[in-house]
């Protein structure tokens, strides 16, 4: 089993959540906004970093972070992660940030608690191929070089 190392920057942490999976077929830990008061975002605002407490060790470049939205706040309220997905890569140390943002177009500003789960931490395989540069393919697919819309 891997193991990474949870280094806890905001003491609040201890009091909200250790980071852990909420039920045992969870595919991800939450992330809480680490905050000293509420925050608003305003309807089609730009992005706001937010702290989320923690730093990781993962010692091993077979593994990486994805920082990705909560399903029932994007869905239900409009708030979204501002670069959609967030990378952690292995040798980063340093606090995870979350870039939270209000894609709603108009309408109710979206308000932010301290300590509220606004994103959610899945660790996932790395693979690093050999790329090698070549001027055509050495094989062929039934699909070919058929893009948006090529299989019906």
């Amino acid at each position: 089993m891997t193991t990474v190392e949870v280094k806890v920057l905001d003491t609040r942490i201890r009091e909200w959540g250790l980071p852990a999976y909420q039920t045992e077929g969870a595919a991800a830990v939450d992330l809480f906004a680490c905050l000293d008061a509420p925050l608003e975002i305003a309807a089609g605002s730009p992005a706001v970093l937010v702290p989320a407490g923690i730093a990781l060790f993962m010692d091993t470049d077979k593994i990486a972070a994805l920082v990705l939205p909560r399903s029932g706040a994007g869905h239900k309220k409009g708030l979204v992660l501002g670069n959609l997905v967030g990378l952690i890569d292995s040798d980063y140390t340093g606090g995870i940030m979350m870039s939270l943002w209000n894609r709603n177009p108009e309408g109710a500003a979206i308000t932010i608690q301290p300590g509220e789960r606004v994103a959610q931490l899945m660790f996932v395989p790395v693979l690093r191929p050999e790329l090698r540069i070549v001027d055509e393919h050495s094989g062929v697919t039934v699909r070919g070089a058929g893009g948006f819309g090529s299989t019906g």
